[in-house]
């Protein structure tokens, strides 16, 4: 018991130095939100402004989402300011109401301005139920207005659900460590 003790002491003091000394920076989570950006633009060449002219953006890859009666999503995502990777975020849904199945998707999130993308950063940011998000598809029109310095665009993965709820979403931002 002893020995399984400092060894799990020992794991974590390592892996903490380790993590620690890469400082954050998690390539596979950037190669993940740079394919989801490709898709993006790729689904609608619309997008492709949005990326170009927002002060900064996060890209959800991946977004569980499901329900019965109580439901709930999260995802993890990758933050960028002017372009550079600048920290990772985490997105968090609870919602109640008629729902059932469950869901994959991706989620962008525009920030239009320095200010706008702050209150982002401190993780005193959320989108409410009535929040509008914009499900990317063929054809369809990105001439999207931000709404408060924020324009969110969706795109569905895979499965199914059925939903009528109240819910939203908070978000947590952590800071690459240089």
């Amino acid at each position: 018991m002893k020995n399984n003790l400092i060894a799990l002491l020992l794991f974590g003091l390592t892996t903490n130095f380790l993590n620690a000394q890469i400082g954050g920076w998690n390539p596979k989570a950037e190669q993940k939100a740079q394919e989801t950006i490709a898709a993006f633009q790729e689904k609608n060449p619309d997008l492709i402004d949005f990326f170009n002219e927002a002060y900064a953006y996060v890209v959800f890859p991946s977004i569980g989402k499901g329900g019965v009666g109580l439901g709930g999503a999260h995802g993890a995502g990758t933050a960028y300011e002017q372009g550079e990777v600048v920290g990772r975020a985490k997105m968090t849904q609870v919602t109640i109401g008629f729902q059932f199945g469950g869901q994959s998707y991706s989620e962008v999130i525009f920030f239009e301005t320095q200010k706008d993308f702050q209150r982002f950063k401190a993780s005193k940011f959320e989108l409410a139920a009535q929040a509008s998000a914009v499900a990317v598809d063929v054809g369809a029109s990105a001439d999207v207005a931000y709404q408060g310095g924020v324009a969110v665009f969706t795109m569905t993965k895979g499965g199914l659900m059925y939903e009528a709820s109240l819910g939203g979403q908070k978000f947590k931002f952590k800071p690459l460590k240089r």
